[in-house]
């Protein structure tokens, strides 16, 4: 195989897969890896996205003028890297509005990345998952352009967007996204809840499923579990304690007015 080769089957590449196919080929030299950037770079078909990611130049295209897929760079940043959050929806075609930050999951630690129109950044995996070594339940593999993403699926991101509303965008952001899911894997879903151990979150979960049983065909076996897993106190949906809070005795949950009066569809 040569390079050109392995560019084409590159759209987003790192030092180190370049090293790998060099060494392939019997030429693991770091000099000749230098050369083979410099040149091709210069010839305006390889484009430096940071130090050890490049992305492809398609022929006929100008380095400055072209936009690097988002997705891709960000599979890239860290190579164990998760599309997640409000970048799972957006890649999943679920998200109720586009975001200029992109965000994944990785166990590294990784500097945040500005890069032509987007931020790139990174959040740790969570403790319960590392102490369980499911780092990737509901994480899916995608083909995009040659390149191998990981991102967590529909039933993850659903429960992932709950836990953390502030990776992921405002309610109406959030409500809106999850409802254009049209079915989810409701054990999954629960099952990845139970996992995390925490209970505001499996009540947050459990509130969204019985706001939607019908449209997402909810069982009462679903909502059980969920519901043994509740709070025994009241918790705040969101952080801050804030206010126009009412209770929601089901759940043990403080939640937000405009979640309970679906406040955003006023406007409409």
């Amino acid at each position: 195989m040569k390079f050109k080769d392995f560019l084409a089957q590159h759209a987003v590449f790192t030092v180190d897969e370049l090293d790998h196919f060099l060494s392939d080929q019997g030429t693991g030299n770091p000099s000749t890896r230098s050369s083979l950037l410099a040149y091709h770079r210069k010839q305006g078909r390889i484009l430096r996205v940071r130090r050890g990611l490049y992305a492809v130049v398609p022929r006929g295209m100008d380095p400055a003028s072209m936009t690097v897929d988002p997705f891709l760079v960000a599979a890239k940043m860290t190579e164990d890297a998760v599309l997640a959050y409000h970048t799972a929806l957006e890649f999943h075609g679920r998200a109720y509005s586009a975001q200029w930050r992109l965000t994944y999951v990785s166990a590294y630690r990784s500097l945040p990345l500005a890069f032509q129109s987007h931020e790139f950044r990174s959040v740790p995996v969570l403790p319960s998952l590392l102490a369980k070594g499911e780092e990737m339940f509901g994480v899916a593999r995608h083909n995009r352009s040659g390149v191998e993403l990981r991102v967590t699926n529909h039933e993850r991101t659903l429960v992932d967007a709950l836990a953390r509303p502030d990776r992921t965008g405002s309610w109406e952001e959030i409500w809106r996204s999850l409802e254009s899911v049209e079915f989810f894997d409701l054990d999954q879903v629960v099952a990845y809840t139970r996992l995390l151990d925490n209970a505001t979150v499996a009540a947050k979960v459990g509130l969204f499923l019985e706001q939607h049983r019908e449209p997402l065909m909810v069982q009462a076996t679903h909502l059980d579990v969920l519901r043994k897993l509740r709070p025994k106190q009241p918790h705040y949906l969101t952080r801050g304690r804030p206010k126009s809070c009412r209770w929601v005795k089901g759940w043990n949950l403080m939640v937000p007015a405009e979640i309970l009066d679906r406040s955003w569809e006023e406007a409409l």
